[in-house]
């Protein structure tokens, strides 16, 4: 396929790096001398400096040639008129673009992305995607992630072992036997800084982040085989009230009734507004790194706390506070602590600051544009270990060459890993004489190298 980004930052970057990987054919444009030179340097892609705005820039980038473009420079309106001009000059089929600015995601005015008015296929908000992330995060404690897949009937959860987990040196093929009723598949761990695809014959070990697909409705049941009882949070509070933590406040109001949330805002005039925007969140107006504030705010008694400020030094230096206010070791171990985190360098700090997750912006929305990049029937898309490896949801269509095949004569590539299909209302984990067939939702891990021999396999044509 061939595809324009428009914007080199991070997430232009990372994205271009996974798409010309997987063999797509990228060019990549931005303002910036300095980052195409980087881009130049560093991926096999072609990169141009110049405005996307520009009809001749778009033109150099062959754009009448173009299946897809992906705007995702700093700025909204900017990545708005790049989807306008590719579409009304070009005719480019599929634009996706990053827009930030709440208040054009207001859902009153998305009447106004349609072929007439500002023709954009796709938006990426990343402050929604990473809110819905966290919410995920917080509805399934002791997991590090939990993604839902095929109508939320099926969910990825990433779960890290510790000396609680009662399955540490036993084979997965001896999972089945020891837990009969979970239907849960492991189907990648990461063990020492590297990404395995397990056998059967592999074990589990302590410190091992697993990859388990399984059943959405026994979730509780596989976190507690794995050896976590978290309860989830009834006392959250939020570090910074911009976008991220507004959403997320606003999307626990709307579904966890139980869950009390508090949010502590520097800025008095946003802090006005979040008090008067939620109904169910108490807004407190200080410096999320006073101690008398986040005394005030019952720091102490917090479950989980969230820093979400626009600052990551501040971000890490929350968590740090939080230790200090605990009364002793046990309290650090029960609290969850979670910090946005822009600078990939700052993953290094998080065991010695205790911190339990680190939230990078970047791969969320990189994971967001990714499942609208697959061809055809190809619906999710979660990444894994900066994107060589992806969580995908695939339908069956009649054209696949998997109908009516079984599982062990599937001619898949050996780095792809089938975790579940949904078929009707049923959740099947398959064995090797599974039998694929029509209207099947497939759960399945695939190596970045192998995204495009998986897309012919499931007969995949338009984007």
């Amino acid at each position: 396929m061939n595809i324009i980004i428009c914007g080199a930052g991070r997430v232009g970057f990372t994205i271009a790096k996974q798409l010309s990987e997987q063999g797509h054919s990228i060019t990549v444009i931005d303002t910036s001398s300095e980052d195409i030179q980087k881009i130049d340097d560093a991926l096999d892609v072609k990169a141009i400096v110049g405005k996307a705005t520009y009809p001749t820039i778009l033109e150099k980038a062959n754009a009448a040639e173009t299946d897809m473009i992906i705007a995702v420079t700093r700025n909204d309106e900017i990545n708005m008129l790049i989807c306008q001009i590719a579409f009304s000059i070009f005719n480019i089929p599929k634009k996706i673009a990053r827009i930030r600015s709440q208040d054009y995601l207001n859902p009153k005015f998305t009447t106004v992305y349609n072929k007439e008015d500002l023709p954009i296929d796709v938006i990426i908000s990343p402050e929604l995607e990473i809110a819905k992330s966290i919410q995920r995060k917080l509805e399934a404690p002791g997991a590090l992630d939990s993604v839902p897949f095929a109508d939320n009937k099926i969910r990825l959860l990433e779960i890290l072992i510790n000396d609680s987990c009662s399955l540490i040196n036993i084979q997965l093929k001896d999972l089945t036997k020891k837990y009969p009723d979970l239907d849960a598949n492991v189907i990648g761990i990461i063990r020492d800084d590297k990404f395995l695809i397990p056998k059967k014959e592999d074990n589990i070990r302590k410190n091992d982040k697993v990859y388990v697909i399984i059943n959405a409705s026994q979730t509780s049941e596989t976190l507690e085989a794995f050896g976590h009882t978290e309860k989830v949070s009834k006392k959250i509070l939020i570090v910074g009230g911009g976008n991220i933590g507004f959403n997320l406040a606003k999307n626990i109001e709307e579904t966890l009734d139980a869950v009390r949330v508090k949010i502590v805002e520097n800025d008095k005039e946003r802090a006005e507004f979040l008090a008067s925007e939620l109904n169910n969140t108490i807004v407190i107006n200080g410096n999320g790194l006073d101690e008398e504030v986040l005394a005030e705010a019952n720091l102490e008694e917090a479950e989980t706390v969230l820093a979400l400020t626009n600052d990551d030094e501040d971000n890490l230096m929350v968590s740090v506070l939080v230790e200090k206010f605990a009364k002793d070791e046990k309290e650090i171990e029960d609290k969850r602590t979670m910090a946005l985190v822009n600078k990939p360098n700052y993953s290094l700090l998080q065991d010695s600051l205790k911190i339990d997750d680190l939230i990078d912006p970047r791969m969320n929305t990189v994971s967001s544009i990714l499942k609208h990049v697959h061809k055809g029937t190809i619906e999710t898309a979660y990444t894994i270990m900066n994107g060589e490896y992806e969580v995908i949801e695939a339908e069956i269509i009649e054209t696949s060459e998997l109908i009516n095949k079984e599982l062990k004569n599937s001619n898949l590539p050996d780095e792809v890993r089938i975790g579940a299909v949904l078929r009707g209302d049923k959740i099947i984990i398959p064995r090797s004489d599974f039998v694929f067939l029509k209207d099947d939702k497939v759960v399945f891990l695939a190596k970045k190298d192998s995204i495009s021999v998986v897309e012919n396999i499931f007969r995949i044509s338009s984007i």
